[in-house]
């Protein structure tokens, strides 16, 4: 270690770690010092390593003005306890959702575990955007979790000026890891009902395959919001009752909504084309359809038939604002 002479305040013991960390958590807490008003006055971070053990350490340097070191001591911990609370949160917060979703919700498939992984970074980052933040920087929930771990952090150090971080997220973290479990449920949770989703549309996709067409088209036309106009090929509202249904989706015991009727009505009819006329082909329920029908769908927006039912796009566009 650099200037054996310097007067040591705190240090942080790290196990079996690359040196490359350890420069660079030394770093942060180098440069988190440099905030404090009394940086320049000999406040500083030095680190040593080997293959199996590390120490970042929290020094006054000799021959520093400071008097008294102790008397900002506090000012130091609670610096200290703030860039390892980031750290852990910026840097160990996915290995601990992992060891989460493996150990504790039993889930072993890599696809699996990474579609729920995925589900927690999208449950972040849609907390950041619904606080108007940064993304994942700012979230409410995040800083709740910094300072969390900052209060247990600064604790230890008031104890004991040395702190283990791997026995400290071995052992102190309950109560962090209790915020990135109701995380983790809610990632299941939406992942399961994804999962249900895919398989509720593959069965759909196997009806409409196992089906002969009845009729040669049908026009879906959108004219907004849930309003929805079924068509056959001679341009006259179906009637699904005219026909020998095979299928109703109330056998799937699913609750049913306007998506849900008119998915049934298409599979009860089996057109040959589906002709789908709307000015939002984004919409969820047009993707639906285009994922059950597949080839027999095609989506258009400014077709006669567009323009008889839905208006005129050129017109529309020009009374935008």
């Amino acid at each position: 270690m650099e200037g054996v002479s310097n007067m040591e305040l705190f240090a942080i013991a790290l196990i079996n770690v690359e040196e490359s960390y350890v420069r660079s958590l030394s770093a942060q807490v180098k440069q988190a010092l440099q905030h404090l008003h009394i940086a320049q006055n000999g406040l500083t971070a030095t680190y040593t390593w080997s293959e199996t053990r590390a120490f970042i350490y929290v020094e006054v340097e000799a021959g520093s003005v400071i008097h008294d070191p102790h008397i900002h001591e506090a000012e130091v911990r609670a610096c200290l306890a703030e860039v390892l609370a980031s750290h852990i949160v910026a840097d160990k917060e996915s290995s601990i959702l992992r060891n989460l979703i493996t150990k504790d919700f039993k889930y072993e498939k890599q696809t699996d575990i990474e579609a729920i992984e995925g589900y927690c970074k999208q449950t972040l980052i849609q907390e950041s955007e619904l606080e108007g933040l940064p993304l994942m920087n700012s979230s409410p929930s995040r800083l709740r979790r910094i300072g969390l771990l900052k209060e247990q952090i600064n604790a230890l150090l008031e104890e004991n000026p040395q702190i283990s971080l791997d026995g400290f997220l071995k052992f102190r973290i309950q109560e962090y890891k209790e915020e990135l479990r109701e995380i983790a449920e809610y990632a299941i949770d939406e992942f399961m009902m994804d999962r249900q989703y895919q398989e509720f549309i593959s069965l759909l996709q196997y009806f409409v395959y196992i089906q002969e067409a009845k009729i040669p088209a049908a026009h879906l036309i959108h004219k907004g919001g849930h309003e929805f106009v079924i068509l056959n090929d001679r341009m006259e509202p179906i009637d699904a009752n005219e026909f020998d249904a095979s299928f109703r989706m109330e056998m799937l015991e699913k609750d049913i909504n306007f998506e849900d009727m008119i998915v049934s009505t298409l599979i009860t009819v089996s057109p040959a084309n589906i002709y789908i006329h709307t000015r939002d082909p984004e919409l969820t329920i047009i993707k639906t359809i285009g994922q059950i029908f597949e080839d027999r769908t095609s989506v258009c927006s400014y077709c006669r038939t567009c323009d008889l039912y839905l208006g005129d796009a050129k017109k529309q566009d020009q009374l935008s604002p």
